[in-house]
This record gives structure tokens, sequence and C-alpha cells, in this order.
């Protein structure tokens, strides 16, 4: 009979670190848009976004951590006009010939509660890399609605200097402050 115990015990122990066991999940591209937006020569605020998001996200929900790694294609920028589109792309700015993917990496996930509230990382645009905090505005994991599978969906926020990645070119009068929105959907592999 303690043998039994035992056994159960050892079973009950396992069977629930098996559940316990982080969750890596792959980025759907065609629901990941970063977006960016900046004060243009105090016109407008211009709004742009890259169309093209590859990475995986591992959450880990009983210990309360998380790995964030996202590349962005830079050649994907949409702004809405095609000539626009390569100007951005040009050396003044992403310089996407040279510099073709931007990343970002996770290096610390901060919860309250269940949730990521905040995601330090390291934030690399033309070869340049800078500390950043994206703030999560909204989060959610669970089935997902059509596909059946488990998966994740967040926003998240941060504003950053684009002269600290070398491309103010026009700064101040094209604003170097630029707001990042970043919409991200992933599903467990």
């Amino acid at each position: 009979m303690k043998k039994t115990l035992i056994a159960a015990a050892f079973a009950t122990f396992f069977a629930g670190q098996a559940l316990a066991d982080p969750v890596t999940y792959a980025v759907d591209s065609s629901h990941t848009f970063p977006r960016f937006s900046y004060n243009h020569m105090g016109l407008s605020k211009q709004s742009l976004q890259f169309d093209s998001t590859t990475g995986t996200v591992v959450l880990d929900k009983e210990a309360k951590e998380a790995k964030v790694d996202i590349s962005i294609d830079m050649t994907s920028i949409s702004t809405g006009f095609e000539a626009f589109n390569g100007h951005i792309q040009g050396e003044d700015f992403l310089d996407t010939a040279q510099f073709p993917t931007a990343t970002f990496k996770s290096t610390k996930v901060v919860f309250e509660g269940d949730q990521p509230a905040s995601i330090e990382g390291d934030l690399t645009i033309k070869g340049v890399t800078k500390p950043v905090t994206l703030t999560v505005t909204s989060f959610f994991n669970g089935a997902h609605p059509m596909m059946k599978k488990d998966a994740i969906g967040a926003n998240a926020t941060a504003v950053i200097s684009r002269t600290e990645f070398n491309a103010g070119k026009f700064a101040p009068g094209v604003g170097d402050e630029v707001t990042l929105d970043i919409s991200l959907e992933a599903i467990a592999q």
C-alpha cells in the first residue's frame, strides 16, 4: 500500500509538471502588425505599418514567465503610397538594402496577476540595438475561436527616438519621437 501511495504521488507530481511546461506560440503573420506613428511637420500624425512579421512567444503561465523573439521584414513597410514606401526604405530612414530586418528580443516580461503588463527587451533597427519597454495594453490567452487551438493575442505600445536608431533625417521638423503600436496574434505549436 505504501509503494502504491508513493507511486501515485510521483505520478501526480510529474503530471503536474507536464501541465506547467512552457508553450511556444508561432506568430500569425496575417494578424500581427507593428505600426508606428510620428508628427509630420506639425501638420498631422502619420501612421505606417509593416506587413510581414515572424517569430515566437514562449509562455509559461504557471511560472508567470514569457519570452518574445520577433523579426520584422522592414521591406514590408506600408505607407499607403508606393513611392513613399521606397522613400522610407532609403538610406536616410530604414536603409532596407543594408538592414532588411528589425528584431525585438525580450529580456524580461513583468506580470501583474496572470497577465503580462510590460515586456522589456532589445530592439534592433539599422544594426543599432537599444533597450525598449513595451507596455501591454491588452492580452488574451485561450482557444482560438476558429482554429480551436491555444492562442494568444496582445497589443503593446512604446515610444522611441528615431535618431537613436540612425533614422533621424529631417528631425525635428519631422518628429523624432515615434510611437510604436503593436498588435500580435500567435498560435500554439
